[in-house]
């Protein structure tokens, strides 16, 4: 029989054990083809190296641009419960809306400038720069004394938050280790809770000070800085990304990152080899990234209108799920029949912590089942979980266990969600989008969000108002739409390199090319035969 050197391994995704016909035991794995799972076969490395504890290190001063992002998602919406903080600005049912999508609004228009922001300069001035128009935002919402101002720094704090929500990624992604990079990007968007939990937690406990002063809802406005702060700090102290090394075209420093990061320093590393091969192959030095007004290839190519469709559909059905709670969970709570403003916030402070974990839980099976499994059953839960609720709101009157059973569901939806969507909307278009149009990639994602954020945000407070549960019904069927969409053409994107992802969308079918597998045989010596698997 004609076996190969196991150091020729791919990616194994199945084992089955049994004899061949010389009575002699080898091991049937259907597998993808891969060097670079090859190479990972090879060098076994341990999580926990030194070099790779610096690398998480570096990693997650981009996980500090999410957290920027989490503050302000939930600060609002807690503030919003608070009497002397809506007494103090005038704020009403009718004007609500508006404040709260202005953050929206300023990511909106952030996002034209974010991607070419970040392939000029790079990505961590990409983070530096959008750190810095967070503070700014930041000190004009905290010292704010009239609407106005408020307003503007809500949309300042937008701008800049977008900035680093495109940068942010780009670099997790690009910095990550392979084996470890459905981790570790996922990990950026699960991060999004260290600001929403300190947030939370602060208002919860601010609202037992026995005063009128305004320091109760000034520091957690002013407390929105703190991550930017830490990115101002660190950024400088972290190495650029590889890939945008070579994009530019300075190979010897790439490699130098990687050698560093992800050889454990040794120059002879195949995984280091394989990366710096694809990535000079695959990344353009004249590529779009070059040109920051060119957006033009993201639909220049049946390939591109593929991948950005992808992207958008991320958008969409990762934002229009429900209203978004961080935002109106007091409002949700009041539709329950929960009156107590302490309830409420507590409510509130409790979804936060309970997202987190079911997003780290999530991040342990992004590898094992796969993103489309994932998706599917995050999509198909949060249907049903909106059934419920949409169900116990219309019945709730005069019924509080059926009040609360709802509200106990809006926290099902919301781990079930968390699961696999908050991992996913960082990870997945970081995935699919090429070097050459990921930065810019992204900021269209962050447009394509804050669009449907605007939607989102500005609609429900008067929808609910007007009737009541019946506006649930939309988002029960858009959620089960999604895993339709999904089904059909979600490719699948596990066990492969970034640079091999590409090779994916050349095919005529995409999604069957995602799954198309080998046979391994393994004799017990360890070499291999590799066959076409039926």
């Amino acid at each position: 029989m004609d076996f190969k050197n196991a150091d020729h391994a791919e990616t194994v995704h199945r084992t089955d054990t049994g004899t061949d016909k010389h009575g002699e035991t080898v091991a049937e794995t259907r597998i993808h083809e891969s060097r670079m799972e090859a190479a990972l076969l090879e060098e076994k490395p341990f999580a926990w190296r030194k070099s790779f504890l610096k690398l998480y290190a570096c990693i997650f001063v981009g996980y500090l641009c999410s957290a920027t992002n989490g503050f302000d998602a939930n600060t609002f919406g807690g503030l919003s419960a608070i009497p002397s903080f809506v007494d103090f600005f005038g704020i009403t049912t009718s004007n609500q809306g508006l404040v709260a999508a202005l953050y929206v609004i300023g990511n909106v228009a952030g996002s034209f400038a974010a991607g070419p922001c970040a392939d000029q300069y790079g990505r961590k001035i990409g983070m530096a720069i959008g750190s810095t128009i967070c503070i700014i935002g930041t000190i004009l919402q905290a010292a704010g004394q009239n609407l106005s101002t408020l307003m503007a720094g809500r949309f300042v704090l937008g701008m800049g938050a977008v900035l680093v929500q495109t940068a942010g990624p780009s670099y997790v992604v690009e910095m990550a280790y392979p084996k470890y990079r459905g981790q570790l990007t996922g990990g950026f968007q699960a991060c999004f809770f260290l600001g929403t939990i300190v947030s939370t937690w602060l208002e919860y406990g601010l609202n037992y000070c026995n005063t009128t002063s305004s320091f109760v809802w000034r520091i957690p406005l002013a407390v929105q800085g703190l991550p930017s702060i830490l990115v101002l700090i660190f950024v400088w102290l972290i190495p650029e990304s590889p890939r945008w090394y070579i994009g530019r075209d300075q190979h010897e420093k790439a490699r130098e990152i990687l050698v560093k990061y992800h050889g454990d320093g040794n120059a002879d590393s195949r995984v280091v080899a394989i990366e710096m091969e694809e990535m000079i192959e695959v990344i353009s030095i004249s590529g779009s990234d070059q040109r920051f007004w060119d957006f033009a290839p993201l639909f220049s190519t049946r390939s591109a209108r593929y991948r950005t469709f992808l992207v958008t559909c991320i958008a969409w059905f990762g934002q229009l799920d429900l209203p978004p709670t961080s935002y109106y969970f007091p409002l949700m709570a009041a539709t329950a029949g929960i009156t107590s403003v302490q309830t409420q916030l507590l409510l509130n402070a409790l979804q936060t912590p309970i997202m987190m974990v079911a997003a780290l839980c999530g991040l342990r099976f992004v590898e094992k089942l796969g993103r489309r499994k994932l998706l599917m059953f995050s999509s198909a839960g949060m249907s049903a979980s909106v059934i419920v609720i949409t169900a116990c709101t219309a019945n709730q009157a005069g019924k509080p266990a059926v009040g609360g059973t709802g509200v106990a569901f809006l926290y099902v939806f919301l781990v079930v969600f968390a699961f696999a969507w908050t991992p996913m909307q960082s990870l997945y278009p970081s995935e699919v989008l090429p070097f050459n149009t990921r930065a810019k990639g992204l900021a269209y994602m962050n447009f394509m969000v804050n669009c449907v954020n605007i939607l989102n945000t500005y609609v429900p407070p008067v929808a609910i108002t007007n009737s009541g549960w019946r506006f649930y019904i939309l988002y029960i069927v858009w959620d089960a739409f999604g895993v339709v969409i999904i089904y059909f053409f979600f490719v699948e994107t596990k066990g492969r390199n970034l640079e091999e992802i590409d090779q994916i969308f050349e095919s005529d079918h995409p999604v069957k090319a995602s799954f198309e597998t080998k046979m391994a045989l393994t004799k017990e010596d360890g070499t291999i035969k590799v066959i076409d698997h039926e």
